[in-house]
């Protein structure tokens, strides 16, 4: 099946982050408590909340047609069957460690699943009033309350990479990788921030060497497809979405496709 992307569903889509957004700075305001789940990660009230908003307003606002796949309901959506999809990618607070830190490197995502890849997808960066958004009619930003702008990768630079590199999840793995290349600079951040860097111009490269989610990458990988870059697997093949678990391999997150994924 081919989702037919509208104006109109991408303004509703964003819409729904920024609500969801407000959600969550309200509870950043507050003294909240910690709970851990099952798997040893965080959640908080803020992470609960907006799940609740973003899944009642994708039902209630744009359609109750495709199955909704989120992180905080995940066990309870082990028998939905997506195949290949349309099917809905929702993190309603990706980088709940970097909110608990209280350094406002944290996101909301929600992306369009179609035939394996994403559609359509949303980033919202609550805590600096920063969205970025991207289908079929191209990637945007909109950061620090500025005005919206088309954001496009950049050519891999002639004095070395700029490469982005996870605030928590970084692994020897990672750092292996990046030997091969000539790297200018590394900047270090938390959430779908990253794949939103590159996208946007401001990195060449970011490595993903570690256990990942389908909902943790594919709102990010929409912005960098539709930027002009790519997300691959180590193997050079495009990182697809539907999978036995919603379990990602590593991932090396491209600007410039020019760039080798194994140098």
């Amino acid at each position: 099946m081919v989702v037919n992307i509208t104006q109109t569903m991408v303004k509703q889509v964003r819409d729904i982050t920024l609500r969801a957004g407000r959600v969550i700075m309200e509870v950043y305001g507050t003294d909240f408590s910690v709970d851990t789940k099952e798997d040893r990660s965080p959640v908080t009230e803020a992470d609960l909340r907006a799940d609740a908003l973003i899944v009642k307003a994708i039902k209630e606002e744009i359609a109750d047609t495709f199955p909704i796949i989120s992180e905080e309901t995940f066990e309870d959506q082990l028998t939905i069957e997506v195949a290949n999809g349309p099917f809905w990618l929702v993190d309603p607070l990706d980088g709940t460690k970097q909110f608990v830190q209280r350094n406002g490197e944290f996101t909301v995502n929600i992306a369009l699943i179609d035939a394996g890849l994403p559609v359509l997808g949303v980033v919202h960066s609550p805590a600096t009033s920063s969205t970025y958004w991207a289908s079929r009619y191209g990637a945007f930003a909109m950061e620090h309350e500025e005005s919206p702008r088309q954001i496009n990768i950049r050519k891999m630079p002639t004095d070395g990479l700029s490469v982005c590199v996870s605030r928590s999840h970084r692994t020897s793995e990672v750092d292996a990788y990046l030997k091969a290349f000539s790297i200018k600079e590394e900047i270090t951040s938390g959430s779908s921030i990253k794949f939103c860097m590159v996208a946007s111009g401001r990195c060449d490269l970011y490595p993903r060497m570690g256990r990942t989610m389908e909902w943790d990458t594919a709102a990010g990988h929409a912005i960098i497809r539709f930027a002009g870059g790519t997300v691959n697997k180590l193997d050079g093949l495009p990182l697809t979405y539907g999978k036995v678990g919603f379990e990602n391999p590593n991932f090396i997150v491209k600007g410039d496709p020019s760039i080798p994924t194994i140098p």
